[in-house]
């Protein structure tokens, strides 16, 4: 008699059973927002504009093209430079690209979110002081603005007389000028391309005020975006470049517009149950970095 041929199904991993189910609730959400869905959770150091731009290509040639993609954002910061490419990549591919924070999006991360048409945020969410970190010649990451803020300090020390032995020796060997005048034209950078981004994407379709119902001019857009880039670049009004700016303060403080995912009880079920699954998993594998959509799983960076 012939042998009996198996019918049993092949059995999965645990990881491959975890990563099944995160496919599936990123799928909910593209549902949920009838688009495309990227996450991007994890440092925005070089080279992850390299993988971004791989996962985006892969997932726009694939038969089902959307153009609107809603990106769930989760990074404490990092370079402006790679956040640059990763706005040109997929402003390439879509029309809209929507932002989603279910937890954090600092410094850079905030300037990666303010190039959005719209910012999905809930009372728990977080963005941050824009402060790109910056590599000194030591080769250590720095924040460019406390660097600039510090010196700034003891310049003024210095101007009213009030300064230390110490702050002198401290001011003529622990301060590059070259490095410090880097440092401002990153802050200088960072206002201009968050003036730019919000005037051409956030701000595209801003026609009236809310209170009095005004004509909204293309001069009153670049005034209000460059406020808010001035604003968050004030170190003296946040105090620390890891400060968590509500999505409350947002409104009130910065007049800036940001859509409450937390009043529609699908929205946010679908994007917790996605974040919480995939921050465990994460933590669990060892994974600092994750760029994932429904076709695609990219690990980016692990623990030492």
């Amino acid at each position: 008699m012939p042998a009996p041929v198996s019918t049993s199904v092949p059995a999965v991993t645990a990881n491959e059973y975890v990563e099944q189910q995160l496919r599936e609730r990123l799928e909910k959400i593209e549902e949920q927002f009838q688009a495309h869905a990227l996450t991007f959770n994890g440092p925005l150091y070089r080279k992850t504009d390299d993988y971004l731009r791989i996962v985006v290509e892969k997932r726009c040639a694939q038969t089902n093209p959307s153009r609107k993609l809603v990106i769930l954002l989760t990074t404490g910061g990092g370079y402006l430079d790679p956040v640059q490419r990763m706005v040109a990549t997929v402003r390439r591919h879509y029309d809209s690209v929507d932002f989603v924070i279910p937890n954090y999006a600092y410094s850079a991360g905030t300037l990666f979110a303010l190039s959005g048409n719209a910012i999905h945020m809930d009372y728990y969410s977080r963005l941050g002081p824009i402060d790109p970190q910056i590599e000194s010649s030591k080769g250590i990451m720095v924040s460019a603005l406390g660097h600039v803020e510090k010196f700034n300090a003891l310049m003024k020390r210095a101007r009213d007389r009030k300064i230390s032995p110490a702050e002198i020796q401290l001011m003529i060997a622990g301060f590059d000028q070259g490095e410090l005048y880097y440092y401002e034209q990153q802050r200088a950078l960072s206002i201009v391309t968050v003036k730019e981004w919000l005037v051409r994407y956030k701000f595209k379709n801003w026609d009236k005020t809310e209170t009095r119902q005004r004509r909204v001019t293309q001069k009153m857009k670049k005034d209000r975006a460059a406020d808010i880039g001035r604003q968050l670049s004030n170190t003296g009004k946040w105090h620390s470049h890891g400060y968590g700016i509500s999505m409350e303060m947002l409104r009130k403080d910065l007049k800036l517009k940001i859509d409450d995912f937390g009043q529609s009880q699908a929205d946010s079920f679908a994007i917790r149950s996605y974040h919480d699954l995939l921050t465990d998993y994460m933590m669990r594998r060892g994974y600092r970095g994750v760029i994932q959509t429904p076709v695609d799983f990219l690990p980016f960076m692990q623990q030492a």
